[in-house]
């Protein structure tokens, strides 16, 4: 069944989301889906898009057989309001039994429906308005009206976590005229708005599911809960009376990975027919030079320095966070950690995005970092400085080469390795007990808004950092509301200004992703942070 396409000018916010996004940070490092022939270069090094010569579909689907997804982060529930909604954390998975109401189409940077029929937006983007398609249901036989998305946006809100903050803080109202008519209306101008209804917003959960005390994932998406065993694997049946017809599908497994390595050695033995590769350049590549179909995402903010700015720390003072951003050398951290494969770079926005206009970040100058440590050595600090860093190779590794490059310009770093990655978690965004630790943003391509607000609005539940600056959230906000491509980057070449006098973090590079499948998969389609919707997609050789 085809759908309609619609056009935008353009094309988080509780702990927890912040949490799951700083874990992917520390760990190891279409209409039909993969509908164009990529741009990604050979070794899948600098270019966002498709990969491999079996990106592009070709041939009649086939009806039947199952595709085991490995997750790279394994969802303890089906529930939006307690997992994050990215493509590293379950939002594929609730994807399949919630849909979403649009999705982004990769290529185009447009809002594209999907469970929903339609979306109209005012002149200014200070009105959105939702047609609902007819006759569409929920896995339980109730209808998918406005009333039950207005509940289950309702519901999200009110539980506080992904980005929900960023919801409460923009929209003002939503109505529903009628059954099929929802309506949403914000204080402020947004053009890119839409994305949130293809992330947990967008993820509309049936009331019934919160029927009897304990949750139980009702959607009106493609598929329906099987058995879910924890830690395990999760099993999803295709829906007979799904809106768009029966998917190709009989059914979708997930299961749990173990590093980017096991990954790749499951793909091409055939235990896997799709997995999401995080962070891990020499994979990555591996990936890309064996010919795997997949798409390539390059997230900027993917390896950041966060340097803890609540009073009585050293990042209190700007010199000291301007003597840290001037004397790690993204280089250095790149070679340490990724064997050079990486992309190293002090941009907030790297150079593969759309909204990169040519703004630099912060250049590695040991002279002018020994400058500011100096001076604030001179006002008593003494140059003792904490890093917390987790456990795993890649998190000592840069933790190492931290503490040599800043040593070297006259700091005393004394490294503090957590325990696990949720006593990091617990010591960054409960304890703020750091003094400097290594995190990921991930900035999304699909709204840069939304990541560049968590880490640097002044009122960010994910802001762990502390950092504060009435400037910046006027630019942030000029981010957000700017309503063309030009406006946009204008905007973000005035944040990195900004964030290179105020230093909000350091920043080491981009992080490479790769979402890759078998040969014999075919109509998966990208949508927003790398959530893959599957309602379209078949194997071969079933």
């Amino acid at each position: 069944m085809k759908r309609p396409w619609i056009r935008s000018s353009v094309r988080l916010a509780a702990v927890g989301a912040a949490a799951a996004l700083l874990a992917a940070g520390c760990a190891s490092t279409d209409d039909g889906g993969a509908s164009g022939s990529g741009g990604a270069t050979s070794d899948g090094s600098t270019t966002i898009g498709f990969v491999g010569a079996g990106a592009a579909d070709s041939g009649e689907p086939v009806d039947g057989g199952t595709l085991t997804f490995g997750s790279y982060s394994f969802p303890s529930s089906l529930d939006p309001t307690k997992t994050l909604a990215a493509g590293s954390n379950g939002g594929t998975e609730m994807a399949a039994v919630y849909d979403t109401l649009v999705r982004t189409d990769p290529e185009s940077g447009d809002f594209v429906p999907q469970l929903a029929e339609k979306l109209d937006h005012n002149e200014d983007y200070t009105k959105f308005t939702l047609t609902l398609r007819d006759g569409v249901t929920f896995s339980d036989g109730t209808p998918l009206d406005s009333a039950a998305v207005k509940w289950s946006i309702d519901r999200f809100v009110d539980a506080g976590r992904d980005v929900a903050q960023v919801w409460a803080d923009i929209v003002t109202g939503i109505g529903t005229p009628d059954a099929h008519t929802v309506e949403f209306t914000l204080n402020k101008p947004w053009a890119q708005f839409p994305v949130m209804l293809a992330m947990g917003p967008g993820m509309i959960v049936g009331q019934g599911s919160d029927a009897g005390g304990d949750f139980t994932p009702i959607g009106a998406g493609p598929y329906t809960l099987g058995e879910f065993a924890p830690s395990e694997k999760i099993v999803l049946n295709a829906r007979d009376d799904y809106f768009a017809g029966k998917p190709h599908l009989d059914s979708v497994t997930f299961v749990p990975t173990h590093g980017a390595q096991q990954q790749f050695e499951s793909l091409q033995s055939g235990q896997l027919s799709m997995t999401y590769i995080n962070r891990d350049a020499q994979v990555i590549k591996s990936a890309v030079d064996a010919g795997l179909p997949g798409y390539l995402d390059i997230q900027g903010l993917g390896s950041l320095g966060y340097v803890n700015q609540h009073e009585g720390r050293p990042g209190a003072d700007v010199r000291v966070r301007k003597a840290i951003a001037y004397g790690i050398d993204p280089q250095v951290i790149n070679q340490r950690v990724e064997n050079g494969l990486g992309i190293a770079g002090s941009e907030i926005v790297p150079e593969s995005s759309r909204w990169y206009d040519g703004a630099k970040g912060v250049p590695f100058d040991p002279a002018q970092a020994k400058k500011f440590l100096d001076e604030a050595k001179a006002d008593g600090y003494d140059g003792s400085l904490h890093y917390l860093s987790g456990n795993d190779p890649s998190a000592r590794a840069a933790a190492l080469a931290v503490q040599a490059q800043l040593n070297a310009v006259g700091f005393n770093v004394q490294i503090d390795y957590a325990n696990s990655v949720n006593d990091l978690v617990r010591k960054m965004y409960v304890d703020h007990d750091f003094d400097m630790a290594r995190a990921a943003l991930q900035l999304m391509d699909d709204a840069p808004y939304l990541r560049l607000y968590a880490g640097m609005g002044s009122d960010s539940k994910n802001n762990a950092a502390g950092y504060s600056d009435p400037k910046m959230d006027e630019l942030l906000t000029a981010v957000q509301t700017a309503t063309d491509d030009d406006a946009k980057k204008a905007a973000i070449d005035e944040v990195q200004a900004q964030a290179n006098e105020t230093i909000p973090y350091a920043v080491w590079g981009p992080a490479k992703v790769l979402t890759v499948w078998n040969d014999d998969v075919h109509g998966v389609k990208r949508s927003a942070d790398n959530i893959y919707l599957l309602d379209s997609a078949w194997v071969t050789g079933s």
